[in-house]
């Protein structure tokens, strides 16, 4: 039954295997994102040289849960060509894929005979899903986890589905 997830970083210190991530959405509305997005749109890039300055916490909890042996994949599925904020996450990608992310990027256009979940989602060692909600203009409106073994089955399917025919960020190309 859909409950109250837990803090995220809960989420990912009790994942054993695997960890899978499906982004759908074109644009994310993050308060605490802002300030990195208008520096982007300013010019700045983050620096592939200067770990210190790279996007903290995440990329730490990230770093400190592959080297536990959890593989983290995330998939986004993007429209094209891609929007401003999609250009903004592709620039930074490579920092995740430095922390131990592996990341594929799937063009909307491949993805319209796939059976997909309504939501983005995160499933945790094939057993928990943690569903993410957002407005229509991208606001954050909170998110459940759901450990039925059907809904868990339904979006682990849809992610291998997805991850099957995405491209490699070091492969993909905006």
């Amino acid at each position: 039954m859909p409950q109250t997830a837990p803090p995220f970083a809960e989420l990912l210190a009790n994942c054993q295997r695997s960890a899978v991530h499906l982004e759908m959405r074109d644009f994310y509305d993050d308060p605490d994102e802002a300030p990195r997005v208008a520096a982007w749109k300013a010019g700045h890039r983050p620096d592939p040289n200067d770990r210190a300055s790279w996007w903290r916490p995440w990329l730490d909890m990230v770093a400190e849960t592959v080297v536990r042996g959890v593989v983290i994949r995330r998939a986004r599925i993007v429209s094209e060509p891609v929007s401003e904020y999609t250009r903004y996450l592709y620039d930074g990608t490579f920092t995740n894929v430095a922390a131990g992310e592996q990341i594929r990027w799937l063009p909307r256009r491949n993805a319209s005979d796939l059976s997909l979940p309504g939501n983005d989602f995160w499933v945790f060692d094939d057993q928990l899903v943690r569903f993410g909600y957002f407005s229509g203009d991208g606001a954050y409106l909170g998110d459940e986890v759901d450990d039925r073994p059907a809904v868990a089955k339904l979006c682990s399917s849809a992610f291998e589905a997805v991850w099957e025919r995405a491209i490699p960020h070091d492969r993909y190309k905006i």
